[in-house]
């Protein structure tokens, strides 16, 4: 039985699937370090090392064909069919993706191996989202417009609230190395992973097990070299650790992956930013797990008045945050006619040029090109195109047709 959901909602569904597991996760990590690996180098190095060997068994088993040129992993990702090498042309992508998941994980290491109570700085990480608007209005045509920008300040100021202590230590350095080291990774790894996922390899878009499979490697590699440079009796204990305590670090990185998968998926359809910030929702479905694990563990979930109205504001512009996302895109295509000396190709050029245009394709028929439309603002948005097309030479005539649904398999 094939399951479609409307496009418009997928890049939201999977972002809210992975932020709950990733919550899971969060609590299992919680369980581990607290019980079995106190320290946190040792800890980040063996699940790491096992994650390897979790990762590549779990992506074996997607790969067994199921008929029709599919395998079991196509029910997560359609343009997965198997795992293989990487390719020589994604292989740069992988080192810099692997290079900056190393260094935000390393960063988070060091701030809660050195200070005693890290959790009044560790939620600014959510900055991060920031950084990646930043990054996208550098260096990307479809940059975000006003209307994901503010988006995105209230969803990150609303996970700062959520996820603060008015307990913990309030350290400078702790600080710069969140902002310095931990968030410039982070993006570092998000913006790699969806220049692979929107690359073609063969005639498909590459698939999201395969890159967090090779992620997954490259980042054991990184991590371990320089953990043994770093201090080698951190890296003994992890080999150890990694034998003794295999389970629960196999329960971890197994859920992992499919939180991980999901997000990767999903910065195919849409802005690493914008996916950041969606992703931000891992903090809402975080409180009851910690209130559950309150009951088991050595720590008491503050209940405190102040906070929990602090927290209470912030879940809620958290949630405003992402429905805003969710509620204004506008999706439209456009048939376009041609005239004049002006080749398809120079025309495709030229469309592809324009803010807010996703895909152009020439077509045989009554049309002679198509283009894809996103935006956020259907006013603005759709007058800025309009006035774009409507001045480049060797355009004819051309008909706008706003998408009310559109669905995808899933």
């Amino acid at each position: 039985m094939k399951i479609r959901i409307r496009k418009k909602y997928l890049f939201y569904v999977l972002l809210i699937l992975s932020a709950f597991i990733a919550a899971v996760t969060t609590s299992i990590d919680g369980i581990i370090s607290y019980f079995y690996i106190s320290n946190p180098w040792v800890f980040g190095v063996s699940v790491f090392l096992v994650g390897v060997f979790i990762t590549l068994f779990l992506s074996l088993i997607l790969s067994v064909p199921i008929g029709n040129n599919k395998s079991i992993g196509s029910v997560i990702d359609p343009s997965f069919r198997r795992i293989r090498f990487v390719k020589k042309e994604e292989l740069k992508y992988h080192i810099m993706a692997g290079i900056g998941n190393t260094v935000s994980t390393l960063g988070y290491l060091y701030v809660v191996s050195k200070f005693v109570d890290p959790s009044a700085v560790l939620p600014f990480f959510q900055v991060v989202i920031l950084y990646l608007l930043i990054v996208e209005s550098l260096s990307e045509k479809d940059a975000p417009t006003l209307a994901e920008t503010e988006s995105s300040i209230i969803v990150t100021f609303g996970a700062i609230m959520t996820s603060i202590s008015l307990s913990g230590e309030v350290n400078v350095m702790a600080l710069l190395v969140i902002f310095l080291v931990m968030n410039p990774g982070w993006v570092l790894l998000a913006i790699y992973q969806r220049k692979l996922k929107l690359m073609k390899i063969g005639d498909t878009h590459n698939d999201s097990i395969n890159i967090r499979l090779w992620n997954v490697i490259f980042t054991t590699v990184f991590m371990a070299v320089f953990v043994f440079i770093y201090n080698k009796d951190y890296f003994f204990e992890a080999i150890n650790a990694s034998f003794k305590f295999y389970p629960w670090l196999s329960l971890t990185m197994g859920v992992t992956f499919f939180s991980y998968v999901l997000y990767i998926r999903a910065l195919g359809l849409g802005k690493a930013s914008i996916a950041q910030a969606v992703k931000a929702s891992t903090i809402i479905f975080a409180i009851p797990l910690s209130l559950l694990l309150s009951h088991y563990m050595n720590f008491s979930f503050s209940a405190s008045p102040t906070l929990l109205v602090i927290k209470l504001m912030g879940i809620i512009l958290v949630v405003l945050g992402v429905a805003t996302f969710a509620l204004t895109e506008v999706r439209a295509y456009v048939f376009i006619n041609a005239q004049g000396d002006k080749s398809i190709k120079e025309l495709m050029d030229e469309i592809w040029g324009i803010r807010g245009v996703v895909a152009v394709s020439a077509l045989a028929g009554k049309h002679d090109l198509i283009a894809k439309v996103r935006i956020r603002t259907l006013g603005k948005g759709y007058e800025r195109i309009i006035r774009r097309l409507e001045g480049i030479e060797g355009i004819e005539k051309f008909m706008w047709q706003s998408i009310l649904k559109e669905w995808e398999e899933i």
